[in-house]
């Protein structure tokens, strides 16, 4: 992360945060000393696990609902506008032009003094697809306004978790033999997220990138075959390309639909925009941010991946699909930055303490309530295979630390009163890792957080997630269950004796 520290103390709003780059943008800016206000649709409570949400200032708005805009803008020195519809639908266009206009207006009057807007790379005589001819005229619509508008424009954004890096990466990972229609030999220039970041914070202290348009990019021109092979080759996997003459967009939608998690509707217009090609045409960039040196696509995979090996899960954000969503259900089952996320949660009539000592005296004589029985079949079958089983207990019957064993987990991380981490050391194609957050309600209660997440390896990782989910689906919530009701059973003062009732 490049140092971009601030003399005056500047209020930025930030609007996409639930999505990939404004989630990302957040820590940036608050180390470069700026106050951060953003805007959420719904619930502000959607934010609440973000490890930045006691550092920034929630404003609930909709860029669709212009009357909810003036509050958000009032006191902005700048604003990210990092919102853009992804639904392969005929509206799509339509509402990213109301939005922008709306967002717009709204800053004119409040005199905010600069829009930063990421759009897409793309020569206007190329034809455009009607996704990047949409994200190209969002930033005609922002410069309506009057009020100056940065806007950059980039292509594929390696960094796990955005949508078109994690297409190519789930086809990588689970089709040895690719058939490749005409896209996967366009011209690309990706760049590195954290590259992308530098750019968008470094604009707020340059006046020279204001009314431009900023083309940006990575070291390397390269096409999504080489992205792919790559990947490949990162992953150590056999894999090869067959070039074959017809693929239409739809049909290329329904393959990525079936053996990514990405939803048909969203490949669709991202497949139609990958028969453009989109690198850079001029140096602005470099001419205008010459501290900043992008990094090539090898460089760029190479920590994204690091970043899942040594399961950085605090950039999973579980409502990171679509801000559509809305707030987020009791149960989800999602995808995302190569994960496969099973998420459950439920209020609880028991504090925090009497909930975390629940979850945190799991395994060992204990056991793993109320399927138990099932969990010890899985140690039976992983010892089997050369695993480690259920053998190995735990240290003590009550408390965890960083680095116990936990039958067949490892403890990462523990907060007291907080959270549990647990990551699977039982023979798996794939990584795998149990999480429990606690979030207290002011009426004593609180909520318990229960997430598994699985990063798979292969086209065998993505069969095994698939063949074992039947029993996620009885064994997670019946062990969330469990743990609200011992958490309910335990005496007010829980296992640590904090009362502060």
């Amino acid at each position: 992360m490049t140092n971009y520290q601030v003399a005056k103390k500047q209020t930025i709003l930030v609007t996409g945060v639930t999505g990939y780059i404004g989630g990302r943008l957040i820590p940036y800016l608050l180390e470069a000393g700026y106050n951060v206000r953003v805007i959420v649709r719904g619930n502000k409570d959607r934010l609440v696990d973000r490890s930045w949400f006691s550092q920034i200032e929630v404003v609930v708005a909709d860029a669709l609902k212009p009357e909810t805009l003036p509050a958000a803008m009032q006191g902005i020195d700048a604003a990210y506008y990092l919102i853009h519809s992804m639904r392969g639908n005929s509206r799509f266009h339509e509402r990213d032009q109301t939005a922008a206009r709306n967002f717009g207006t709204a800053a004119h009057e409040a005199n905010v003094e600069r829009i930063i807007y990421l759009g897409g790379l793309g020569k206007e005589s190329d034809e455009l697809s009607e996704h990047l001819q949409s994200r190209q005229e969002t930033g005609e619509y922002l410069r309506e306004s009057g009020v100056p508008v940065t806007e950059f424009r980039a292509a594929i954004v390696v960094g796990s978790g955005s949508v078109s890096f994690e297409m190519i990466r789930h086809l990588t990972e689970r089709v040895p033999i690719m058939i490749c229609p005409k896209w996967v030999f366009t011209k690309i220039q990706p760049i590195a997220i954290f590259d992308l970041l530098d750019y968008l914070v470094a604009a707020l202290k340059t006046p020279e990138s204001a009314d431009r348009i900023i083309e940006i990019g990575g070291a390397n021109v390269i096409t999504y075959g080489d992205m792919m092979l790559g990947y490949a080759a990162e992953r150590k996997l056999a894999r090869r390309l067959v070039p074959v003459p017809l693929l239409t967009p739809y049909l290329s939608s329904l393959w990525v639909h079936l053996v990514t998690p990405i939803p048909s509707k969203i490949a669709r217009p991202l497949i139609k925009g990958l028969r453009n090609e989109v690198i850079v045409t001029n140096d602005d960039a470099r001419r205008i941010f010459p501290n900043i040196k992008p990094a090539d696509y090898e460089g760029a995979l190479k920590r994204a991946l690091r970043r899942i090996r040594s399961g950085d899960l605090e950039t999973v954000w579980s409502d990171a699909i679509s801000s559509t969503l809305g707030d987020r259900a009791p149960y989800t089952l999602a995808a995302e930055q190569g994960m496969y996320i099973d998420y459950h949660e439920r209020q609880i009539s028991a504090d925090v303490d009497r909930v975390y000592h629940a979850f945190t005296t799991l395994g060992g004589q204990h056991g793993w309530p109320p399927y138990t029985w099932l969990w010890r079949i899985r140690g039976i079958m992983d010892r089997m295979v050369g695993g480690i089983g259920l053998r190995r207990g735990r240290r003590d019957p009550v408390t965890l630390r960083v680095g116990d064993a936990l039958d067949f987990w490892r403890v990462e991380d523990v907060i007291e009163g907080d959270r549990l981490l647990l990551r699977a050391e039982m023979k798996l194609p794939g990584r795998a890792w149990l999480r429990f957050v606690t979030i207290p309600y002011a009426d004593g209660t609180s909520q318990l957080q229960q997430t598994a997440f699985f990063a798979p390896k292969g086209l065998f990782g993505f069969l095994y997630w698939w063949s074992v989910y039947p029993l996620h689906k009885i064994v997670f919530p019946g062990m969330l269950n469990n743990i609200a009701e011992r958490a309910e059973a335990l005496p007010v003062q829980g296992s640590h004796g904090n009362n502060d009732e």
